[in-house]
């Protein structure tokens, strides 16, 4: 296309082009969902939900939608899921599956009186402590007829939602109760930021120092060149030495990614987790 084509457009026809991009000024919307795979769902059934109904919702309502397993990983992570709870324009909570996880950061969210979007599959059953408030539901099934018009109504409880801030988002408000309030941030004095500071560096020193060949039962896995290495499976971003989890349980530190497998340290040994090993897709940085 040429310049002067591209220009004959209308403003219609180029309006169009980028209705479904979300804008850079867009308002977050955290995801509270499961993770991992859970029982009664095929594997991947929650990151199908999430890719192709609630991202396409929350574009469509003009939202960047965030979800636990993207928050930066870090040992702080529950920290950062916390954060993004409670300081996200918005949050939708899928309580498909009843995931106690996912039921916590409910919780969380509703004890400052939140704006909040419940969403559920037909397959879960209400849920007795929140079945006052407005729920939403969609097909489990993500059948290709039904989805558009799930993501017409989780898009449309978005709005309405957003559109009435103080309409009733959990108990916390029909008990005529105060809502939970931030605490004010902690101020420290000069004296100790340096001390923090002489602290991180410290600890910043030992990491290099401890950062070199490390002998696991007579194999070398950890190198200085590995330090900030990124890896990709199970549709997470992995860096090396991050801790792993299965089911919420500790499976050891994430070393090496080879062609059959990735290579994984816990307690002193070193195990290998085959692709096909049915315990390989359950993997996950998200400790729940």
């Amino acid at each position: 296309m040429t310049a002067k084509e591209k220009n004959s457009e209308t403003p219609n026809e180029q309006k169009t082009v980028k209705k479904n991009e979300p804008s850079s000024a867009a308002k977050t919307c955290f995801v509270m969902m499961p993770i991992a795979d859970m029982d009664g769902y095929d594997p991947g059934h929650f990151r199908r939900v999430y890719e192709y109904l609630i991202k396409p919702a929350c574009v469509a309502a003009g939202y960047t939608a965030q979800r636990a397993d993207f928050v930066a990983a870090s040992n702080y992570i529950i920290i950062d899921i916390l954060k993004k709870i409670i300081e996200s324009d918005i949050v939708i909570c899928d309580l498909s599956g009843r995931n106690p996880n996912v039921l916590y950061e409910l919780g969380v969210r509703q004890a400052f009186n939140l704006p909040t979007v419940l969403i559920k599959d037909t397959i879960t059953s209400r849920i007795f402590d929140i079945q006052g408030l407005r729920t939403t539901e969609y097909s489990h099934t993500l059948r290709i007829d039904e989805v558009q018009a799930d993501i017409s109504k989780i898009t449309l409880a978005l709005s309405e939602t957003a559109a009435a801030p103080n309409d009733v988002n959990s108990m916390i408000q029909l008990l005529g109760t105060k809502p939970a309030q931030l605490p004010h941030k902690i101020e420290v004095s000069e004296d100790t930021s340096l001390i923090l500071a002489s602290l991180n560096d410290i600890s910043s020193r030992i990491s290099t120092l401890e950062s070199g060949p490390k002998q696991i039962r007579g194999r070398t896995l950890s190198s200085p060149t590995a330090k900030g290495r990124r890896y990709s499976f199970n549709d997470e971003l992995f860096s090396h030495g991050e801790e792993l989890f299965v089911n919420g349980n500790s499976i050891g530190r994430l070393i090496d990614l080879e062609s059959h497998g990735i290579t994984v340290e816990n307690n002193g040994s070193a195990e290998t987790i085959n692709f096909s090993d049915p315990l390989f897709p359950k993997i996950t940085g998200v400790p729940f």
